[in-house]
């Protein structure tokens, strides 16, 4: 069985039987359709889940986003990913459930209309009580752009890990708004959802590899060329480095170095988890390609609607 990049999260194993990721649209009214909560999960829980830790070596101390950062790593196309400093869009996915001491899938704002959606791998198991942390730190007493409480998710019910229906392992999912009424997209800047010109692309991908597989525990870069995987509506790349915990990054193209943010053509998932079995997992990466099902997904992300397809 293939390497998972986000297997090794105890609880996203026992999770399994009830997959779904959580999304929400902008502009709908409260309460229309999904996986919501009652309500009773807020950006405030969040935070208290998260408590103070010691300061890491090389974390800064937190604050509004405006601490000194490590210059970005030039896009250049090295075959093997860098560790750098993060960026406002890209954070991680944690539980509540194990008092988020793992993250165990990444994810990325996603510009829409409300401006509270996030975009990951359909595989990546949310469930209930789970939060965002965008530019994580680890070790950050407080995280400098914040703890945001998930709170729907969106899912193609066709989705797979195998066949076609992993060409669909794409989902969406809104965040609450913070303490001070404020959306995720204002803070942190959004990417923007497009569709791929065709199968060949310079992508820039971030990704959080979990701390069990990298302890540096940062997040990671890396430039490469695209292909297509053979058989399937996804791409392939090649780069070192994208493990346990990878599994949602942002495939950007058009990667602004002053925004910190581009085009989201795709996401690492799709066929097995987002890569080949064996020893090529780490190396070899796959994301579904963003065409008309992806964006009917984000359609009814944004209108709220329950996904039903025939």
């Amino acid at each position: 069985m293939r390497f998972s990049r986000w297997h090794r999260a105890p609880w996203a194993r026992a999770a399994l039987a009830g997959l779904y990721v959580v999304a929400l649209a902008a502009a709908v009214p409260q309460g229309a359709g999904g996986h919501g909560r009652d309500g009773s999960w807020t950006g405030a829980e969040a935070r208290r889940f998260w408590g103070p830790t010691p300061m890491s070596a090389s974390a800064s101390a937190a604050g509004d986003g405006g601490a000194a950062r490590d210059a970005p790593a030039a896009q250049r196309i090295t075959g093997s990913a860098q560790h750098f400093d993060g960026v406002p869009s890209v954070g991680v996915l944690f539980s509540a459930d194990e008092d988020m001491k793992e993250h165990h899938c990444t994810a990325s704002v996603v510009h829409s209309p409300k401006g509270n959606l996030i975009a990951t791998a359909g595989h990546c198991s949310i469930g209930e009580g789970a939060a965002f942390v965008p530019d994580y730190r680890e070790g950050a007493a407080k995280q400098p752009y914040g703890v945001w409480a998930v709170e729907r998710v969106f899912t193609d019910p066709r989705r797979a890990d195998s066949g076609e229906g992993s060409d669909l392992d794409v989902a969406f999912a809104t965040v609450k708004p913070d303490g001070r009424g404020r959306q995720i997209e204002r803070v942190t800047g959004a990417n923007r959802l497009v569709r791929p010109p065709g199968y060949d692309n310079r992508v820039t991908v971030i990704g959080y590899p979990n701390s069990t597989d990298d302890p540096a525990d940062r997040a990671i870069r890396c430039t490469a060329l695209t292909s297509r995987l053979e058989g399937y509506r996804q791409l392939r790349m090649t780069c070192d480095g994208f493990l346990s915990g990878t599994s949602g990054s942002p495939w950007l193209t058009h990667f602004d170095e002053k925004t910190k943010t581009g085009d989201l053509i795709g996401v690492l998932g799709g066929l097995n988890g987002g890569g080949p079995d064996g020893d090529e997992g780490a190396r070899i990466s796959y994301s579904p390609v963003n065409g008309d099902e992806v964006f009917q997904l984000y359609l009814d992300a944004i209108n709220g609607r329950e996904p039903r397809r025939p």
